[in-house]
């Protein structure tokens, strides 16, 4: 399985920006996909999560309201649409995609199995 991440960069505050991670070596359709991140000297955080189908989604409360997931099953890649971005956002956001199929959107990180190497968001003041 190979999860490859790609769309960081460099925004002002109040901006905004989308990542995207393409899979392959699974059967996409079939799992949950998750984003978390990690800053400089923090732990890696849970960020947002989709189910298999698209029909359920779940925000860490951070993000919710400013940041949405979604997914093209038919392209095998799930993105994040990140709005309002705060300086507090910058970090190395990851994709992954779950263990076991058809669950819900998971926020545990323990239930993924398969990480992308990461892409580097850093929010300006």
């Amino acid at each position: 399985v190979q999860l490859q991440a790609s769309g960081g960069g460099l925004v002002q505050a109040g901006g905004s920006l989308s990542v995207s991670c393409a899979a392959s070596g699974r059967a996409f359709s079939k799992y949950s996909m998750g984003w978390f991140r990690q800053a400089p000297g923090k732990e890696r955080e849970f960020v947002a999560a989709i189910s298999w189908s698209g029909g359920s989604t779940n925000y860490a409360d951070s993000v919710k309201g400013r940041f949405t997931i979604s997914r093209d099953n038919a392209k095998n890649t799930v993105y994040l649409r990140m709005n309002s971005l705060k300086p507090e956002d910058t970090a190395v956001y990851y994709c992954a995609i779950a263990k076991a199929p058809y669950g819900g959107a998971r926020y545990q990180g323990g239930l993924y199995d398969y990480w992308g190497q990461g892409t580097l968001v850093t929010v300006s003041s």
